[in-house]
C-alpha cells in the first residue's frame, strides 16, 4: 500500500449523510451568517482601500471579495411593478443608446477622483423598456456581491448625469470597478452607486439599503448628508 493509500480515509453511509446534511443546511445560515459578519469583511475592506489606493480609488468591498462576471451567462433583470419584464445580455445592454459623461466622484469617507470619464445608458431607456406601473416609486439595486443592495427613487434616476454604467475611462469596467454595470449618480456619494449590478426591482416604497441600515443615509447627497463631504 502506498502512502497516499494509507493516508486515505473511507467515508461510511453515516458520515456521507453527515455531510450531506451540513452541506444542506448551509444554504439557512449562509445569508444570515452574511448579513453578522460583512460589517466586518467591510471593515477589513475598508482598511486595505485606504492602504492600496488604485490611481486614487479605494476600492471597497462588504464581503471581502469581488463577484465575478461573466459575460456569457449575466442578465441585467429588471423586475417588480413593470409592466414588461426585462432581461438584458450584456450585448444587448451595450446596444442600448449610448450616453458620455465627465464627473467627480466622491467617497463618504473622504477622498473624490475627478474628471471620471464614463459611458453607459440613462434610466430612462431601460425605464422605457420596462414600462413602469403608476405605482412604482423607486428602484431597489441589486449587486452580484450579496448583500449589498441600495435604492434611488425614479426622480433621482432620472437626474440629467446618473447613468447605469459600464465603461470608464475609455474601457470597459475592470472587476474593481464593478464590471459588468454600476450605478453612477455623481451628486451623491458612492455608496449609492451599486457596483456589479445583476438586478434592479421598482417598487413602491424606496427601501432601506445595505449603508441605510449601518447608518448611512437615505439621500447620501454629498456635502448634505452624514459624509465627509
Amino acid at each position: 500500500m502506498s502512502s497516499n493509500d494509507a493516508d486515505a480515509r473511507p467515508y461510511g453511509r453515516r458520515a456521507f449523510l453527515g455531510l450531506l446534511a451540513a452541506g444542506l443546511t448551509s444554504f439557512a445560515w449562509a445569508r444570515p451568517a452574511s448579513r453578522v459578519f460583512a460589517p466586518v469583511t467591510s471593515q477589513f475592506s475598508a482598511l486595505a482601500g485606504d492602504l492600496l489606493p488604485v490611481g486614487g480609488w479605494r476600492i471597497y468591498t462588504i464581503s471581502g471579495s469581488m463577484p465575478v462576471f461573466d459575460p456569457k451567462t449575466w442578465r441585467l433583470e429588471i423586475t417588480g411593478l413593470v409592466r414588461t419584464p426585462v432581461s438584458l445580455t450584456y450585448d444587448e445592454l451595450r446596444s442600448l443608446p449610448r450616453s458620455r459623461q465627465v464627473s467627480t466622484f466622491h467617497c463618504v469617507t473622504g477622498w473624490t477622483v475627478k474628471d471620471v470619464r464614463w459611458a453607459g445608458v440613462r434610466f430612462e431607456h431601460l425605464l422605457a423598456l420596462a414600462r413602469p406601473l403608476p405605482s412604482a416609486r423607486a428602484i431597489r439595486f441589486v449587486s452580484l456581491e450579496e448583500p449589498y443592495d441600495d435604492s434611488l427613487t425614479l426622480d433621482q434616476s432620472l437626474l440629467a448625469d446618473v447613468m447605469l454604467a459600464y465603461d470608464m475611462d475609455g474601457a470597459p469596467l475592470t472587476r474593481a470597478h464593478g464590471s459588468p454595470a454600476r450605478v453612477v449618480i455623481p451628486e451623491m456619494y458612492g455608496y449609492k452607486g451599486v457596483k456589479w449590478l445583476t438586478r434592479m426591482e421598482l417598487v413602491d416604497a424606496q427601501p432601506t439599503g445595505y449603508w441605510e441600515g449601518l447608518g448611512y443615509d437615505q439621500n447620501a447627497w454629498v456635502g448634505r448628508s452624514n459624509g465627509r463631504g
